[in-house]
């Protein structure tokens, strides 16, 4: 196997215990207390000052306008049930409304149950204290609902760096694969670009995309058991040769059907090959028995390759690719694909020419991991 070089985007920016490690910064909690007695404000921050950072707050309408302005600062709001202007329950549920990961605790001098059911419905309580409090207590339940705070938030972000994890590795794969060959260096990229700008001109799902982004990603993974002498030869396979090299889709299958995550996505790596008219392998799929995803996925394949030097001949430009497709609709093309195609060649031709700045601009993967990012920030 030849050597190869991985680009530092193709690196893993995190390790998973670094992603797995739970509290990662140190810093105090920011706390709330909202109160219309002074006496209560005061106990209540001497209690609390040494381990968070309090805010306080008279009424819910003052408490509002600091959640306002320092919501996403804030952890854990104690308020009051009994206050002017507005209810702590009315308080606590706008607070809900707005930021429901923030922690809620309601200290109230009547013991209703009806009430108190009713409040942790509407308010999605994490707790409530009857007055008067014992201080201590008071501490442990704040300590037991910033410990709830933490363990929800850093769900989050390992979920966040985990969907990160998964499509950086694809990319990784997807790189080592094209380093078998030096004639295929940034193939899978760009075969996925392709794909991606069809699936979004056909308007299909959020699932779909992300689905098809992965499989363009990892369609031809099942080369990595092709024997380099077969992969890089220079001159025709033979037809022993080209038999080996026709059962890459199926060893993709069968690298990928057994993760829970890939079951779906091995199905259609079996399929990248098939052709509309049934001449395809290894199946002889034909006609819309082609899962969409093999369809999209064969069409940009065929599209690169032709575009792309090989050993036994230079590249085709994309004017005369594009006529190929256009020859090929409805033979070895889904022709409503194929016509697609060509309608967006302008397009397809632009993101050919600065591969990067496209891939980003249509990577679904690269999107739902920095609108994560932005809602945690």
């Amino acid at each position: 196997m030849n050597e190869f070089t991985l680009t530092e985007d193709d690196t893993f920016v995190k390790s998973l215990g670094e992603i797995l490690q739970i509290d990662p910064k140190v810093e105090k909690h920011t706390i709330l207390l909202v109160d219309d007695e002074v006496n209560n404000l005061q106990l209540l921050r001497r209690t609390l000052r040494h381990d968070y950072n309090i805010m306080t707050a008279s009424n819910g309408k003052e408490a509002l306008e600091i959640v306002e302005h320092h919501g996403k600062e804030i952890s854990l709001i104690v308020s009051d049930q009994k206050m002017p202007e507005m209810q702590g329950t009315e308080f606590l549920k706008q607070v809900s409304n707005e930021y429901p990961d923030i922690i809620k605790i309601l200290l109230t001098g009547h013991l209703d149950v009806d009430a108190i059911v009713d409040s942790i419905n509407d308010c999605h309580l994490y707790q409530y204290i009857v007055k008067p409090f014992d201080p201590e207590v008071l501490k442990m339940t704040i300590d037991g609902g910033i410990q709830k705070y933490n363990l929800l938030n850093n769900k989050t972000v390992i979920l966040k760096d985990l969907r990160e994890l998964f499509y950086k590795t694809i990319k990784l794969i997807a790189a080592a694969l094209d380093a078998k060959d030096p004639y295929t260096h940034g193939h899978s990229m760009r075969v996925t670009m392709y794909s991606m700008i069809l699936a979004k001109k056909l308007n299909l799902d959020d699932t779909m995309l992300e689905e098809i982004e992965t499989a363009g990603l990892l369609h031809d993974i099942g080369k990595i058991g092709i024997p380099q002498r077969i992969l890089c030869k220079p001159g025709k396979l033979t037809d022993e040769e080209f038999e080996v090299m026709k059962s890459h889709p199926e060893q993709g299958e069968k690298m990928l059907k057994d993760i829970k995550k890939l079951t779906l996505i091995s199905n259609w790596l079996r399929t990248h090959h098939e052709k509309w008219d049934g001449t395809g392998y290894p199946n002889g799929m034909k006609g819309e028995e082609i899962p969409l995803s093999g369809r999209i996925i064969a069409l940009a394949d065929t599209y690169d390759a032709m575009t792309s030097d090989r050993p036994y001949r230079q590249a085709l430009s994309h004017e005369v690719a594009i006529e190929e497709i256009k020859r090929c609709a409805g033979t070895q093309f889904d022709p409503v694909l194929a016509q697609l195609f060509v309608d967006n060649q302008e397009e397809i031709k632009a993101a050919k020419e600065n591969p990067e700045e496209y891939y980003d601009k249509y990577s679904y993967l690269l999107k739902i991991i920095k609108q994560t990012s932005e809602n945690q920030e």
